[in-house]
């Protein structure tokens, strides 16, 4: 399991990188990332994207978390994988990521579904088309979108085989980025379903 976690910030100016950023802070007593007694949860940005949801000069920034005495939190995997990619950067390893997805309403029963029962048989639903095939194409569209503009390198999207089942594709890209565009594709989603309170 992930969740996403997200706070806004206003800067004097506007970032072209993620150096261009000082590092921030939260409380990990409140998320489980940290003891009370030493609760500050450093944020440090790592990349940048544009903000499909404030356009304009707006920024989403990525960042890895270190504890307080700077050494990465333990739900921090990127800051190993860095290294691992640095080492091999003059390899340039690229990746391509499918990352698959069922929509769920607030109750947790799959979008769409008849409540309290199940839709036909699988067969149209995978690349389907039509209101009771592509069942949430509104918000995979809408996230397709966000990607786009966000600069994301989302090279497709289509239905699965179950209905309100979807999935996408990031890349190909080289090395650590891979897993940034991985991982604030899947923010922007978890954004978008929000919007249309899925879930």
């Amino acid at each position: 399991n992930y969740y996403s976690l997200a706070k806004t910030r206003t800067l004097d100016q506007e970032p072209k990188s993620p150096a261009d950023i000082p590092w921030w802070n939260f409380d990990g007593s409140s998320t489980g990332q940290a003891e009370g007694s030493n609760s500050d949860i450093y944020l440090k940005p790592v990349s940048i994207f544009n903000d499909p949801f404030m356009l304009g000069k707006n920024k989403l920034v990525m960042c890895e978390t270190y504890k307080y005495n700077k050494e990465p939190t333990a739900t921090n995997k990127r800051a190993s994988c860095a290294e691992a990619m640095k080492a091999v950067a003059d390899q340039q390893p690229w990746f391509g990521i499918e990352q698959e997805y069922t929509l769920l309403d607030r109750d947790g029963w799959p979008f769409g579904w008849p409540k309290g029962g199940f839709p036909h048989p699988q067969g149209p639903y995978y690349c389907g088309v039509g209101a009771c095939e592509a069942l949430g194409r509104d918000i995979v569209e809408a996230h397709y979108k966000a990607c786009l503009y966000a600069g994301v390198n989302i090279s497709g999207t289509n239905a699965e085989v179950m209905p309100a089942q979807w999935e996408y594709q990031v890349g190909p890209s080289v090395g650590i980025d891979a897993g940034d565009q991985l991982w604030i594709s899947r923010y922007l989603l978890l954004r978008i379903a929000e919007e249309f309170g899925v879930q």
